[in-house]
């Protein structure tokens, strides 16, 4: 079953122009449902049946795993299934009728915008880090982009003079701009604290990590839970706060529905919906 999936990798990266993590995700999902298929005997894709894909997924189950996570795998297997059919690969799709368990969603934290405010001024500017720090705040919260786009902007992605940044996953690619604030803690970082912390290097990234090197998610996700500690923010803060409240307090503010969900880039405005209504709960 390896070189099917392989061959599926090959096809979301080179026709789907899936990003990386996507082709990723889906590869180690399909990985761990052969290898449970494998156990049970079935090694051949065409031996797949239903009744043997529904024992997967009651073995993940009894393995206590999250719905969210079980109805991420069954989105892959469905992929994976549905391309060996159109292939031809096999005679029919065994996926098809499958169910993915209910998902209870819970409430987005949204900070208030005294919250916001209160973490955005913790950032102080006496040292390279901290000057780097407020501008990443700064702009996660002007724009409500996603941290894993936030560390992988290049220089190239920024333009200072018109006031945007360029986002990109995979082939899809959206404009999404900045104001003041964000402008002036950008021009800060990029005139006192980016070549202090580039330590001799000439990195593409805009944000880098202490030593010059490229800023990981984990790294980011810590910046944060240490300013939201400081400004007192008793709330779980994750960097996907900054953009729940981004949504909801554009949305608040008398901001069109379609024009936030445009610069979240989701592909619907169900979210964004979703927003407008836990931002008149504040």
């Amino acid at each position: 079953m390896t070189e099917e999936i392989k061959a599926f990798a090959g096809y979301l990266r080179d026709v789907k122009k899936t990003s990386k993590n996507t082709e990723i995700s889906y590869q180690r999902d399909l990985m761990q449902m052969a290898a449970f298929l494998e156990e049970c005997g079935i090694r051949d894709v065409g031996k797949v049946t239903r009744t043997s894909l529904n024992s997967y997924v009651l073995h993940l189950e009894r393995e206590g795993k999250a719905a969210s996570t079980i109805s991420r795998e069954l989105a892959s297997i469905k992929a994976f299934f549905g391309y060996l059919f159109r292939e031809g690969r096999i005679p029919r799709d065994p996926s098809q009728l499958l169910r993915a368990p209910r998902i209870e969603k819970k409430a987005p934290v949204i900070l208030s915008v005294s919250q916001v405010n209160d973490l955005l001024r913790q950032p102080g500017s006496s040292s390279p880090k901290e000057i780097r720090d407020k501008a990443m705040l700064e702009l996660l919260y002007a724009t409500g982009i996603r941290v894993s786009e936030l560390i992988h902007l290049k220089m190239s992605d920024l333009n200072m003079q018109v006031g945007y940044i360029t986002c990109r996953d995979g082939s899809k690619e959206r404009m999404v701009p900045f104001g003041k604030p964000a402008k002036k803690a950008l021009s800060l970082y990029l005139e006192q604290s980016r070549r202090k912390l580039l330590k001799g290097k000439e990195p593409e990234w805009l944000f880098t990590n202490c030593s010059g090197g490229a800023m990981s998610r984990q790294g980011f996700w810590k910046i944060i839970k240490h300013y939201g500690e400081k400004a007192g923010i008793h709330e779980d803060i994750t960097p996907h706060t900054l953009r729940h409240s981004f949504a909801a307090h554009l949305i608040r503010g008398g901001a069109d529905i379609h024009a936030v969900q445009a610069m979240l880039g989701h592909a619907d405005s169900t979210t964004a919906q979703m927003y407008a209504v836990y931002s008149r709960r504040q």
